[in-house]
C-alpha cells in the first residue's frame, strides 16, 4: 500500500474515531438526561446550540462537496477510468483519487454534524418532557 493511501486511510480513520466518541458522548448525555436538572440541561443545549450554529459554515461546506462531487460522479463511467491507466494519465487519475479523497472527508464532515444536531435534538426533547412534567405536577 502507498504511503498517499496509508495516510489517507489513516486520516478517515481517525476521524471515523471521533465520530464513533462523539455517538458514545451523545448517549451517555441520553443516558443521564433524565437525571440531571432542568437548569443543567438548558445550559448544555444553549452550549451545543452555540457550537452547532459555529459548524453551521463547515457544515454548509461539506454539502457543497457532496453535491458537486455527486454532479461530478454522474459524468464518469467506469470506463473511462479503464482508459485512462491504459492511456497512462497519471494526472488525470491522481485528480480523481484527490476528488474521492476530499468527497470521503467531507462526507464524515456531515455526519458529524448530524450527531451534533441529534444531541441537540434529544436535549431539546428532555427539556420539553421536562416542561410538561412539571406543569403537569402543578
Amino acid at each position: 500500500m502507498s504511503e498517499k493511501i496509508g495516510r489517507f486511510c489513516d486520516d478517515l480513520k481517525n476521524r471515523l474515531n471521533s465520530i464513533e466518541a462523539k455517538i458514545i458522548k451523545v448517549k451517555a448525555s441520553v443516558e443521564a438526561a433524565p437525571e440531571e436538572a432542568e437548569a443543567t440541561v438548558k445550559s448544555k443545549l444553549a452550549e451545543l446550540k452555540a457550537a452547532l450554529q459555529a459548524k453551521k459554515e463547515e457544515v454548509e461546506a461539506a454539502k457543497a462537496k457532496l453535491v458537486e462531487r455527486i454532479e461530478t460522479k454522474k459524468t464518469e463511467v467506469e470506463t473511462q477510468i479503464a482508459e485512462r491507466k491504459a492511456q497512462r494519465e497519471k494526472d488525470k487519475l491522481i485528480r480523481k483519487a484527490e476528488r474521492a479523497e476530499d468527497y470521503a472527508a467531507a462526507a464524515i464532515v456531515l455526519a458529524l454534524a448530524a450527531v451534533e444536531e441529534a444531541e441537540v435534538a434529544v436535549l431539546e426533547a428532555v427539556e420539553a418532557r421536562m416542561a410538561s412534567e412539571a406543569v403537569a405536577a402543578e
